[in-house]
């Protein structure tokens, strides 16, 4: 019993520098895939976000809502269409998503947050004008209302986090008309971290990380060795945008970005306050 005990107290002692290095410092999560259905690892999410604001780290929340869309489209007899990944937005699609997004997840995650013990409050990217984007094209495809960004006011997330509170952000945005477009979270989070300067981006997903030629997980990679990596075809597929958006994130001040597996338990906790983590750390 006693060496248990000791065990537990190691763990603390692990985390410890991690704790003064991380504390009073912005981490924007991008949450996401399986770790947003599974009912165990969204409780496990939950105390995760919980337990890095009550040790002082300011953390931000960005969800996605794919699978929740798709499903709702496909209950109203709704056909999903997709270019190269990207989800085809007309108006009554982008009805549905501003429902699903700006709703009904953001809602659950608000909730989910504060059954852990914190206190969370919803926002969306359209919330005054606060992700601005334009619209986007794809290899000459039109794609509908979605949107790329342009800019980021972090005000409304910095009002809310400084009031005490976990900012969760739907990933919406308005152009110049005021009009609202589908972001991909991806994006949206990335471009949040840049904006607020955060020190941590974490995309959570639902593979192990960055792998080599051999399947290998990398636990660490540069941003020279991401390109070549890519260069050589080894990175390809969802994973691209997914790298992409952390050297995006580096290359715009953001001290650290985080590939890591969304299906472990307390994955957050592992990669933030252990030495070795359960992802990819992509550094400058």
């Amino acid at each position: 019993m006693v060496q248990a005990l000791i065990d537990k107290a190691e763990v603390l002692v692990e985390a410890l520098p991690y704790i003064r290095r991380f504390f009073d410092k912005t981490i924007v999560i991008k949450y996401g895939g399986s770790a947003m259905s599974d009912e165990e690892l969204r409780r496990s999410f939950a105390v995760d976000v919980v337990l890095l604001k009550y040790i002082g780290v300011r953390p931000v929340v960005v969800h996605g809502g794919g699978p929740q869309i798709g499903r709702t489209l496909e209950r109203l007899g709704k056909e999903s269409r997709f270019v190269d990944g990207l989800r085809v937005t007309d108006d009554e699609t982008m009805e549905v998503v501003e429902m699903v997004l700006g709703g009904r997840v953001n809602r659950e995650i608000v909730e989910l947050v504060n059954r852990g013990g914190a206190r969370a409050v919803g926002l969306t990217g359209n919330d005054a004008g606060m992700i601005h984007v334009r619209r986007k094209w794809h290899r000459d495809s039109d794609l509908g209302r979605v949107g790329e960004v342009e800019s980021v006011d972090p005000g409304p997330i910095v009002a809310v986090a400084a009031a005490g509170y976990v900012p969760v952000v739907a990933p919406l945005g308005v152009d110049e008309d005021g009009v609202t477009h589908n972001v991909n979270a991806d994006e949206a989070a990335g471009a949040i971290a840049v904006a607020l300067e955060a020190e941590k981006l974490i995309l959570l997903t639902d593979v192990e990380g960055v792998k080599d030629s051999r399947g290998e997980l990398l636990p660490q990679l540069t941003a020279a060795e991401v390109r070549k990596h890519v260069d050589e075809g080894t990175i390809q597929g969802g994973m691209i945008p997914k790298v992409e958006c952390c050297l995006g994130a580096l290359g715009n001040g953001v001290a650290r970005t985080h590939i890591i597996d969304g299906r472990i338990l307390h994955a957050l906790l592992l990669e933030v306050f252990t030495d070795g983590g359960v992802g990819t750390l992509i550094t400058h």
